[in-house]
């Protein structure tokens, strides 16, 4: 599994480049906005993405900000001419860039993958949500796919009942194999109570306890990553699966356990990834018991 880093901090890129672990960056409007404002607005954001781009040893994605599809296909045609001279430049397109219920718009993201697709400018599909965007973004020709894992896992938080901010946190665990438990036994009792299958499964109290604890059949952010990567094995498409909005370590274990191409992460994630606290205690042990001659052969 690749690892890329998901920030537009440039001080974040080269600390974490350094460590030798990052295969590529992606950026996008908000995370620019975040590193622009931490220099206190003083950055001159050409060269800014010049040198992330020269710093990066892998794929950056750059985002286009049009909603339209040939907005964005000009974009994506500027950002692509003005940047590749300096590194691999992919250039995210949202897989619906709708920001309205009319559906105007729903395909303008995938027509604009298809066009960019043709002149040979690689494209990442973004704020992917379900395994049918996905779908329609490989068999447009994106490079890549970006699933938004964390998203996904507040979203069905939310249909649970629960309050960010307060029953969880940004960077919580989102524990789907509790709750599906927790529903198998909820489900047990209801049938215990029933007549018939029947008579359960069009129970008002059934479809509730179903619908509120997943999203359509997708149950986590990790599994809607795992089903993505089925339909694409299933299919041979070529379209690389980034797992995106990744909130923690276990997130990125799971994700690298059902076979993801790439995970895009935080700066924190990764350094939360290599600390256990048996392995700060074994050190210290290790230094304690460091003997003068064995000392003396690193003199």
């Amino acid at each position: 599994m690749k690892i890329f880093i998901d920030t537009a901090d440039l001080d974040e890129i080269k600390e974490a480049c350094s460590w030798g672990v990052v295969d590529g960056a992606t950026t996008n409007p908000s995370l620019i906005k975040r590193a622009v404002d931490k220099r206190g607005g003083s950055v001159t954001m050409e060269s800014y993405i010049r040198e992330i781009l020269e710093t990066v040893p892998g794929p950056v994605s750059l985002e286009v900000i049009a909603t339209d599809a040939e907005g964005m296909i000009e974009q994506a045609r500027l950002l692509y001419r003005k940047f590749s001279p300096y590194g691999e430049v992919v250039v995210k397109i949202p897989v619906n860039p709708s920001l309205d219920e009319s559906g105007r718009q729903d395909f303008d993201g995938l027509k604009a993958i298809r066009t960019l697709k043709s002149e040979g400018i690689p494209t990442n599909a973004t704020l992917i949500m379900t395994p049918e965007q996905a779908l329609l973004a490989a068999k447009a020709g994106a490079s890549y796919a970006s699933p938004f894992a964390g998203r996904v896992d507040d979203y069905i938080r939310k249909r649970m009942g629960m309050r960010a901010g307060v029953d969880f946190q940004k960077g919580d665990y989102f524990d789907h194999r509790l709750v599906k438990a927790l529903v198998r036994m909820k489900l047990r009792s209801l049938i215990g109570k029933a007549d018939s299958i029947s008579e359960v499964y069009s129970s008002k109290d059934v479809r509730e306890i179903l619908s509120t604890t997943q999203d359509n059949g997708i149950y986590s952010g990790v599994d809607l990553v795992a089903k993505i990567l089925r339909i694409y094995r299933n299919y041979g498409y070529k379209t690389q699966v980034i797992a995106a909005s990744i909130r923690n370590a276990r997130q990125v274990r799971e994700v690298a356990e059902v076979g993801v191409d790439i995970a895009t992460l935080p700066f924190k994630v990764i350094k939360e990834m290599v600390r256990h606290p048996k392995t700060l205690e074994g050190m210290r042990l290790f230094t304690e018991d460091v003997v003068p001659s064995y000392k003396r052969l690193f003199e």
